[in-house]
């Protein structure tokens, strides 16, 4: 019989980012970081949604000459450094189960370089962690969120030198180490996948330090030490703490045909499959044959050292983690509407509606992205970012009426819930941004997520207050019936 109600014990929650709420960018011993060097832009353009987004070196050497947060956004976040106790007292409100943090590897190793690291840093941690001990909120702890220390990414190149992996492992070790027994999960890069799409951002790699016509190859480069290091962290993870789990993460980019066309057929097979690669080696431990296949052709070489392969293979990651914002189509023809989405673009799904930066909402997709992962995977899976960003209105008594963003949730909850009514092993759901935060890609303040909202605009300006959305209270309820109250 079909409950009308999730599973027991299932995990209900949010998720946030270091660099996107912490703030305190330059204090206690905090290096600075590629989110601090992540400028303000009033919106992206079609054509920005995939790469650099202009780094260069110069615009890199002018933000750490600049002491100040006005073009850096990042830099301030929603001041969660010095307010996570009054934030989680609102988490718990709400009736989360588990909340999704990150830890800023340059807060603790504030070069990447060190050996010891910075105790302040390991402090804040283990305090925010304790606290939500205290308050019964599972923490679930990605290692790499988009916030490798900037020294690394200048240095080195990123990612693109196995010293960076030693560096990362070493970081892994201190804090698994020292939260072994305030936290049961963790994940080891934040959407891994996204190396190919924002290489800075998510690897540290700057295009002018790539040799000409050697950036992608320097881009596969990363992502292979970046699945070792992943590798590495979940082989010390199961000697020291035997009971945790290791998850990855993947950008969940699913990806219809535009028409029946055979072609388009075709190059929307072949973007799935791209898109699964990253999954692929984390979970079942290898590279894929028509991956392999794809990187020959392109002429790309991953230097790979002898026992690389083997690791792959013996760490596998014990669950999946994924996030959900929007489906895309695929087509041959390029004179097609295109629609922007979560840092790519596809084409124009007429039978959808969009948000207001242009991401289409397809909740059934979200379901099929469950079956699809489950019957490929079959390992528990979580969803750890789905939401919609959207412009909120504050009314003159102090309220925020975002009826969009409830309807919003309860279309994907409802599909959720028949994924798991056909099999799927989903053990929990936190919505990103579940208290107003700065825009990854935008660093935008107004682009807004949160069942919270915050009082801050995109210049900073603002008391920081923290206010309840009507959402506030129908995800409250949500969680304390456990699903029913959708119906």
């Amino acid at each position: 019989m079909i409950k009308n109600t999730f599973p027991e014990n299932f995990m209900w929650g949010g998720a946030t980012a270091a660099n996107q709420v912490e703030g305190a960018w330059n204090i206690d011993g905090k290096g600075i970081s590629v989110a601090d060097v992540d400028t303000y832009k009033s919106n992206l353009a079609l054509d920005d949604y995939e790469g650099h987004v202009g780094v260069t070196l110069d615009k890199i050497q002018k933000a750490m000459e600049d002491p100040s947060d006005k073009d850096y956004p990042k830099r301030r976040g929603i001041d969660f450094y010095h307010r996570y106790k009054e934030d989680l007292a609102l988490f718990k409100e709400m009736g989360f189960k588990t909340l999704r943090v990150s830890i800023a590897w340059s807060r603790i190793f504030p070069t990447g370089e060190e050996q010891e690291p910075n105790e302040k840093g390991l402090k804040f941690y283990e305090d925010l962690l304790t606290e939500m001990q205290r308050l019964d909120i599972e923490p679930i702890v990605t290692l790499s969120h988009y916030e490798m220390p900037l020294h690394l990414a200048v240095k080195y190149n990123g990612w693109e030198d196995r010293k960076v992996m030693d560096y990362f492992v070493h970081f892994s070790k201190v804090v698994i180490d020292r939260y072994k027994d305030l936290v049961t999960y963790w994940l080891s890069f934040n959407e891994i996948d996204s190396v190919e799409r924002h290489p800075f951002k998510t690897a540290g790699i700057i295009p002018e330090q790539c040799p000409p016509g050697k950036e992608e190859e320097i881009v596969y480069q990363a992502l292979h030490h970046q699945f070792v290091a992943s590798s590495l962290a979940t082989k010390y993870l199961r000697e020291v703490s035997p009971n945790a789990k290791m998850g990855c993460m993947l950008t969940k980019l699913t990806t219809y045909p535009n028409t029946c066309k055979p072609e388009d057929v075709e190059a929307t097979f072949k973007k799935n499959t791209l898109n699964y690669f990253f999954t692929d080696i984390q979970v079942k431990g290898e590279y894929p044959p028509l991956i392999l296949n794809m990187l020959e052709r392109k002429n790309i070489n991953i230097k790979m050292e002898e026992q690389d392969l083997q690791i792959l293979k013996d760490y596998t990651v014990d669950y999946l983690s994924f996030s959900y914002y929007m489906s895309l189509t695929e087509s041959k023809d390029n004179s097609l509407e295109k629609s922007a989405g979560n840092t790519v673009v596809g084409v124009k799904n007429p039978y959808l509606e969009s948000t207001d930066w242009g991401w289409q909402i397809d909740p059934l997709g979200l379901k099929i992205s469950l079956l699809e992962l489950y019957d490929r995977y079959g390992i528990p899976m979580i969803i750890v970012e789905n939401g919609m960003g959207a412009k909120d209105e504050v009314e003159a008594d102090g309220s925020i009426h975002d009826q969009y963003r409830i309807d919003y949730f309860k279309a994907h909850f409802k599909a959720m819930k028949e994924a798991i009514d056909e099999g799927v092993d989903l053990f929990g759901y936190t919505s990103w941004g579940c208290i107003d935060l700065i825009s990854a890609g935008t660093s935008q303040m107004s682009k807004r997520y949160g069942f919270i909202y915050v009082d801050q605009d995109d210049e900073g300006n603002g008391t920081l207050e923290r206010r309840k959305k009507d959402s506030f209270y129908w995800y409250k309820e949500v969680i304390e019936t456990n699903g029913a109250s959708l119906d």
